[in-house]
């Protein structure tokens, strides 16, 4: 296994719903600013990286949820980049409360992408030397999203605040579009205990986007998500949950 990286945040006010817990959006932003702040420390950071022309993207994230942290909480994120082959890095992320329970399970797979051309780039081996995760050739295979069935969506606008540094759309923004549609009375309700993602294509400012759902009531709640550019798959998810207690 690789280099583990710790980071300690407080949870703010504004990092939360109106059930006072932390969003997605605010998680996986966390989540990312660990790997980031190792990164940096082992000089691998984005800086060095943009001078090879390659940038770092998110194709997929798993989160496993006992509970969401909550506002004012003081919460530790530990990170460790697990393995990679030619083409993917896989990292995981657990958060713990003050009292070292461990709260949710977050695993990633990383590429990286040429600036220029937006094209995937294969993994150097001495780029991730630092990290001291074991190099294989399996590629990871998570588990099946299943699609949506219906027709039921909400449009949403690219706007210029959805972009970060890398100028395409923060992976964390996907999540505002996809739980958005569920609505309010069902946000209330309902809190979450799984979550699958898989982002397909880039999405880029100024577009126009359609953010598809399903919401499946059986022995557990399931929504299944897929956001679309045109005809075009751009991002798709399936989320457990479980009635707000």
């Amino acid at each position: 296994m690789g280099k583990r990286y710790i980071l300690n945040h407080e949870v703010a006010y504004y990092e939360c719903d109106i059930n006072q817990n932390m969003t997605f959006p605010a998680l996986l932003s966390v989540a990312i600013k660990a790997s980031s702040d190792q990164s940096d420390q082992l000089e691998r950071g984005t800086e060095y990286i943009n001078t090879l022309g390659i940038t770092w993207v998110i194709t997929q994230t798993e989160v496993t949820i006992d509970r969401l942290p909550k506002v004012g909480e003081q919460i530790t994120v530990v990170t460790e980049p697990t393995e990679f082959n030619r083409y993917f890095c896989y990292r995981s992320f657990w958060v713990y409360d003050s009292e070292e329970t461990e709260l949710l399970k977050i695993d990633m797979s990383f590429v990286l992408m040429d600036v220029e051309n937006r094209k995937m780039s294969s993994v150097d081996a001495k780029l991730m030397a630092p990290y001291e995760s074991p190099q294989v050739k399996k590629i990871r295979r998570w588990p099946k999203i299943e699609k949506v069935e219906g027709e039921h969506h909400q449009l949403y606008h690219v706007r210029y605040y959805d972009l970060d540094s890398n100028h395409h759309v923060n992976n964390a923004m996907y999540f505002n579009w996809l739980i958005d549609v569920l609505g309010y009375d069902f946000m209330t309700q309902h809190e979450p205990t799984y979550v699958n993602v898989k982002f397909d294509k880039e999405v880029l400012y100024g577009n126009d986007i359609e953010s598809f759902y399903e919401i499946v009531e059986a022995e557990e709640v399931k929504t299944r998500h897929e956001i679309r550019l045109g005809d075009q798959l751009a991002c798709e998810a399936n989320i457990l949950w479980q009635k707000r207690s």
